[in-house]
C-alpha cells in the first residue's frame, strides 16, 4: 500500500476525480508541451458524463488554456479498457501538427494512472501488510495501536504533513460556518451550514451534538462545492464527513492535536485498505467508494479517540461501510451537490453511532471489515453504469 498522503490530498474542490486529477494531469501536459499552440482533450466515460457539472472542463482549461487555445471533446458513451474516467490529451504546433498524445486515467482522489502496469504513477508501496487482519493481528500481538503501525512504515514527515491536513480541515469547517448564500450552479441550492450551526447551539445537548456535527460536515461539503480548499478524504465528495467528525469531537471533548492526529492516521490507515483493494471512485464502485469509505473512517477515528481497542475500532469502521452497500453515485446535474452534501452530513453522524456501537460490544463480530471491502468491491462492479457518476439514472434523473 502507499503512503497516506495519497488518501489525504490537499486541493481545490468539487471532485478528486472529476477536477483535481484533470486539472493535475492537464499541467504536467501543458508543462511537456510548452510550445503548443493548440491542445485538444477528449473526456471518456463518467468523465464526460458528468464532466460539465464538476467543472472538469473549467480545470483543464484554466491549466492549458495561458499558452494555448483548449477544445473540449465530450465522449460520455465511449469507455476506455482501464477505468471509467479515461482522458486523451492532444499538443499541436503553430502549422496544426500533432506533436503529442497522452491517455491518461482519474482513478479517484485525486491519482492518475496510464493503465500501465509500471506507469510514472506508480510510487512505492510502504505498507507490507495490505488486509485490515493482518494489521490488527501485528496491533494485538505487538500491543499496538492503528497509528503506531502507519508510525512504523511511513516517513518520520508523515506527523507533519498530517497536522497541514488536520489545519485545513478546520479552516474548512471554519470557512463553511462563516460562508452564506446559494452555491454555484444551475441548481440555486442554499447553503445550510450556518444555519444548522445556530439552530443546533439552542438545543440542549443530546440534540446539539447531533446538530453540530450536520453543521461541521455541512461546512466542509458546501466549501467543496464551491470550489473551496479542502483535503480529501478519500475524496473531494466525501471530504466533509471525517473533518466533521473529528472537528466536533476535538471540540466538544478537548482531545489533544496529537490524538487528534492519531485518530486522522488510523481514518487514513482504513482508507488505504479499502484503496488498495477496491476503489474509493464513484464512477468504479458508486457512492458506497466515497461516502461510505469516509464513514467507515470517521468511524475509525472516533471509535480510537474514545480508547477503542483494536477489534472494537475495526467493527465500528466494519459497520460504518457495512451499511453503505449499494449506494449509487447519480449526482443531481452532475454537481456534488444533490445529494452529496446530505449523504456527508448523514454518514458523520452515523460514524458516530457506529462508534457507540462498537463500544458497547467486545469487538466480536461474524463479518470482517476486509469481507466488506470485498463485497463493496464487487457490488460495485454488479451496478450498472448509469449509477456510477454519469447522472444517467437514479437521483440523476429528476428534472424539478
Amino acid at each position: 500500500m502507499k503512503s497516506l498522503k495519497e488518501i489525504f490530498k490537499i486541493g481545490k474542490g468539487p471532485s478528486s476525480s472529476h477536477t483535481m486529477g484533470p486539472q493535475r494531469a492537464a499541467r504536467m501536459f501543458a508543462e511537456k508541451h510548452q510550445e503548443a499552440k493548440r491542445f485538444e482533450v477528449t473526456l471518456y466515460g463518467s468523465l464526460a458524463a458528468t464532466g460539465k457539472g464538476h467543472m472538469t472542463d473549467v480545470a483543464i482549461i484554466e491549466a492549458l488554456s495561458p499558452t494555448a487555445t483548449v477544445d473540449i471533446i465530450w465522449q460520455p458513451q465511449v469507455f476506455l479498457p482501464f477505468h471509467p474516467n479515461g482522458m486523451m490529451f492532444r499538443s499541436y504546433d503553430k502549422n496544426g501538427q500533432q506533436t503529442g498524445e497522452w491517455i491518461v486515467y482519474s482513478v479517484g482522489g485525486g491519482a492518475l494512472s496510464e493503465g500501465k502496469e509500471n506507469d510514472m504513477f506508480n510510487t512505492k508501496d510502504i505498507y507490507d501488510m495490505t488486509t485490515l487482519a493482518e494489521i490488527q493481528k501485528w496491533c494485538e500481538k505487538q500491543g499496538c495501536n492503528y497509528w503506531e503501525y502507519v508510525n512504523k512504515c511511513e516517513d518520520p514527515d508523515i506527523w507533519d504533513y498530517l497536522s497541514k491536513v488536520w489545519k485545513v480541515m478546520k479552516a474548512s469547517v471554519e470557512n463553511g460556518l462563516e460562508h452564506e448564500g446559494v452555491l454555484p450552479g444551475p441548481l440555486n441550492l442554499a447553503r445550510k451550514a450556518t444555519t444548522y450551526y445556530v439552530k443546533a447551539k439552542g438545543y440542549r445537548a443530546a440534540l446539539q451534538s447531533r446538530g453540530l456535527v450536520y453543521a461541521y460536515a455541512l461546512a466542509v461539503s458546501e466549501e467543496n462545492a464551491s470550489g473551496g480548499t479542502i483535503v480529501t478524504a478519500p475524496t473531494c465528495g466525501s471530504c466533509g464527513v471525517l473533518p466533521g467528525v473529528l472537528y466536533h469531537l476535538a471540540t466538544a471533548h478537548d482531545f489533544s492535536e496529537t490524538r487528534i492526529l492519531h485518530a486522522i492516521a488510523t481514518a487514513g490507515l482504513f482508507g488505504n485498505v479499502v484503496k488498495q483493494n477496491a476503489s474509493i471512485a464513484g464512477a468504479d464502485v458508486g457512492c458506497q467508494g466515497e461516502v461510505g469509505v469516509a464513514c467507515a473512517m470517521a468511524s475509525a477515528a472516533a471509535c480510537q479517540l474514545f480508547g477503542g481497542s483494536p477489534a472494537q475500532i475495526e467493527y465500528a469502521a466494519e459497520m460504518g461501510l457495512e451499511h453503505h452497500l449499494g449506494m449509487t453515485c447519480d449526482p443531481v446535474c452532475g454537481m456534488v451537490q444533490i445529494p452529496c452534501i446530505e449523504r456527508n452530513a448523514f454518514a458523520a453522524a452515523r460514524a458516530l453511532d457506529s462508534n457507540l456501537y462498537a463500544s458497547f460490544s467486545d469487538g466480536k463480530h461474524r463479518v470482517s471489515f476486509d469481507r466488506v471491502v470485498n463485497v463493496m468491491r464487487q457490488t460495485g462492479h454488479d451496478l450498472p453504469s448509469l449509477y456510477k457518476e454519469t447522472s444517467a439514472g437514479g437521483l440523476a434523473t429528476i428534472t424539478e
